[in-house]
Formats: structure tokens, C-alpha cells, sequence
């Protein structure tokens, strides 16, 4: 239905490497995946069950099979990795990931300290296998990694076999490339993007006002992730300048003399 109007950006095409939607799972039933996929799967590519719920859900290899049937990559987040881990029980993590029968990993590091040359070759090891996404920034709020260390550390981990690195936020977003207020590190986000490829880049946004930042500064397909399932159809309205935030991003100058002013 989008062809009804002109001057909206073009969407790229599933399955997506670029402006890809990431929905965060923290724990939906099998009947709200299923109204989930009927409503809103057209615009999802990829599905993480959220920190350790996997492990205490019920019917997860049921609705694994749902999300992928639909088209869209699932797996467990970077927290249980972390989890199992710290325990010495990679070769336990990844039996536990074949049992759910999925093709896709996180690997991180935001909660534990853990060598980056020590994940790089965990990255390394799980990308003959899987797609991997790592994650980049600390989980704790007052941490601060210099923009240099964040690219070195994304360059190193795409170079390892990541398909994507995932700019920290944590759900709450606040953390990671966000100040205490929510609001983006808009000069780290930056060094980034001068070195590191934007379609390389899962850049984690939870709340509408970040989502509408990065789309305003980079486009309509920046990769977004931690995206609530209930807001998956808002956020594409973003991306397509239909929604207040975004609504005068991706038409001519010529319609902006329409534009509202306070």
C-alpha cells in the first residue's frame, strides 16, 4: 500500500542487510507469537529471546519454529552466552542452541569481563557454524569506552566473523551509546560511523525518540534493535517519515513551509 504516496524512502528488501528490525522476545506466549507473525512479521528479521528468558519459557523450540517458518533468524540473548560462559560451559551453550534448532548466535561480554581476544575467538569458532552477532559496550550504567577502543573492538569482532556488531543500549536504554537521559552519544556515534561500515551496525534503540534519531541520521534503513513486539509497526511508520517524528525527514524542501512552528 506504501506505492499510494510519493516521496517515501525505499525500504530495502527482505531478507534485509540493511535496515534491519531486530524484535526484542521477553518471554511471548505461543498465541502472541502467532498474533505477533500474523500482524507484524512482514517487517521483523530477526527475533532475540531476550537475556536468560529461553531458559524458563515454555514451548520455546514450538515458537523458535513459528519465528522461523515466518522468515525471521531467532536466537537467545547475549546475557545467557555470558551465562553459560562464566560457568566453562561453551560446548553446553551450543548444544543448548542446537536443541532449539537455531542458525543464529550473540556473543557478548556486557556483563562479564572476558578477554576481547578470548571473544574474538568465540566469534570465530561459532561463525563456522552460525550467524553470529557480537555485541559491543557495557551493560552498567557509568562505564564509559573511549570511541577509539569501541571501533577497534567492532572492527575486530566483524574481522573475526561477525555479521553484525551490536551497539550496547540495554533495554532500558540508557546505557552504552546513550546518556543516563536516554539521549545518544552523538560524538561516539559518529567516530563510529567515519570507521565502521553503518550496515555493519545493529545499533540497539528501545524507546521512539532514539529510533527517530537514528533514522533521521542515517535513513530510513538503519539497523535498530530491542524493539518492543507492540512496536514494531510504529517503528516502520518512522522509518517511512508517517509518523509525527520523522514526517517532514524524506519530503522536499518545498513541502516544508507546510511544516507546523511553536
Amino acid at each position: 500500500m506504501t506505492h499510494l504516496l510519493p516521496f517515501l524512502p525505499e525500504r530495502s528488501a527482505q531478507p534485509r542487510e540493511s535496515g534491519v528490525t531486530m524484535m526484542m522476545d521477553k518471554g511471548l506466549s505461543l498465541r502472541q507469537a502467532e498474533d505477533f507473525i500474523t500482524h507484524s512479521g512482514h517487517l521483523a528479521d530477526v527475533i532475540k529471546l531476550g537475556f536468560g528468558t529461553s531458559l524458563v519459557s515454555r514451548n520455546v523450540k514450538e515458537k523458535v519454529k513459528l519465528y522461523q517458518d515466518a522468515g525471521m533468524r531467532v536466537y537467545v540473548g547475549g546475557t545467557l552466552f555470558e551465562a553459560f560462559i562464566i560457568r566453562n560451559k561453551f560446548d553446553d551453550y551450543r548444544r543448548y542452541i542446537d536443541n532449539f534448532g537455531l542458525d543464529t548466535c550473540e556473543v557478548s561480554d556486557g556483563s562479564i569481563v572476558l578477554d576481547h581476544g578470548q571473544k574474538c575467538e568465540y566469534i570465530a569458532r561459532l561463525a563456522k557454524n552460525y550467524r553470529v552477532l557480537s555485541e559491543v559496550g557495557s551493560k552498567e550504567a557509568g562505564i564509559l569506552i573511549a570511541p577509539a577502543k569501541w571501533i577497534s573492538m567492532m572492527k575486530a569482532e566483524l574481522d573475526a566473523g561477525s555479521w553484525k556488531v551490536i551497539a550496547e543500549a540495554r533495554e532500558s536504554g540508557n546505557v552504552g551509546i546513550y546518556r543516563p537521559n536516554g539521549t545518544a552519544h552523538v560524538v561516539l556515534v559518529n567516530r563510529i560511523l567515519s570507521k565502521i561500515p553503518s550496515d555493519r551496525i545493529l545499533w540497539e534503540a528501545p524507546v521512539k525518540s532514539q529510533q527517530a534519531w537514528f533514522i533521521k541520521h542515517i535513513g530510513a534503513n538503519v539497523n535498530l534493535g530491542n524493539i518492543s513486539h507492540d512496536d514494531v509497526i510504529p517503528l516502520e511508520t518512522l522509518r517511512l517519515g508517517l509518523r509525527g517524528d520523522t514526517f517532514f525527514q524524506f519530503l522536499p524542501e518545498e513541502f516544508h513551509k507546510l511544516k507546523q512552528t511553536v
